[in-house]
């Protein structure tokens, strides 16, 4: 009968003994607004990995992680600009010592004006009680160029970015896109996909693209791309993608170029990137229902 009551207890002891140190990832990506004024929209993406948090049982072989997270920006005077704390709850697993368990991710589109900010995000395992919550931030400027071609933030995907009718957090340009956290590409991915936007530049021009991927130890690897038809007043969406092909693991930096017809760059853009070919990636992030 003790062996009965001590079960549950051990069972939760296990899975605290097993996760690692709880993590949260914070991708921020700017983009223009449509309305007047110089204000911007920006999305942030909170993923919360499954391996680092604490699973109880909640059923015979059902087992269930529970992660409280809060975001927030901050003006440059410490007021906030958006606050908002959300639980989420990883799917259900019926195995708590498998090596991979998938993460659970929350996307916020917020519009601010321009400015300085500061991202932080704040995640308390909700099984773990004693522990210190885990704490990230990140600096914001929203001060994009008053006139000229000036290119969004870059957001990396985990596959290749689809055309939808559907409106959607998930959803810019027309385009359904599914975030890799982190910019992560692990065993298996063999292509960089990625989505941005152009804005400011006269309808009807004619551009194209250059992408130029290199790592800290110099590998590297280039391509281009024919750009959509730009239109007046309106953003210009970009859905691009690379090869990863031979390319080893390590950190790499992506940058993106607009060039008009006779070679001159007009906007430019970078982001960073991580191959992790050692490593398998789990399931897309699932979505908070």
């Amino acid at each position: 009968m003790l062996f009965r009551l001590l079960l549950p207890l051990l069972l939760v002891l296990t899975s605290a003994a097993m996760a690692a140190t709880p993590q949260l990832l914070l991708d921020v990506a700017r983009f223009r607004t449509l309305a007047a004024g110089n204000n911007y929209e920006v999305e942030i993406y909170a993923t919360v990995p499954g391996n680092g948090l604490i699973y109880v049982k909640r059923a015979p072989g059902s087992f269930q992680a529970a992660a409280v997270v809060t975001l927030q920006v901050l003006k440059a005077n410490g007021q906030a600009a958006y606050s908002e704390t959300i639980t989420l709850k990883p799917p259900v697993i019926g195995d708590t010592t498998i090596d991979l368990k998938n993460p659970q991710s929350f996307l916020k589109r917020i519009t601010l004006p321009a400015g300085q900010y500061t991202v932080r995000g704040e995640l308390r395992d909700q099984y773990r009680k004693s522990a210190t919550p885990t704490r990230v931030e990140q600096p914001l400027a929203l001060n994009f160029a008053a006139s000229g071609p000036v290119l969004s933030d870059l957001v990396f995907l985990a596959r290749p970015a689809s055309q939808t009718t559907a409106q959607s957090n998930f959803t810019r340009g027309n385009y359904l896109l599914t975030r890799t956290p982190g910019g992560n590409y692990a065993r298996g991915a063999e292509q960089l996909y990625f989505y941005l936007e152009l804005y400011q530049v006269p309808g009807g021009q004619p551009l194209k693209l250059h992408y130029h991927l290199e790592s800290e130890e110099g590998a590297a690897a280039d391509a281009d791309a024919a750009i959509a038809e730009t239109k007046s007043g309106r953003p210009t969406p970009v859905a691009g993608e690379l090869p990863l092909g031979p390319l080893p693991a390590g950190a790499y930096t992506l940058t993106v170029e607009v060039r008009n017809a006779a070679g001159k760059v007009l906007a430019t853009q970078k982001g960073s990137l991580q191959r992790r070919s050692q490593e398998y990636a789990p399931e897309g992030a699932s979505l908070p229902r």
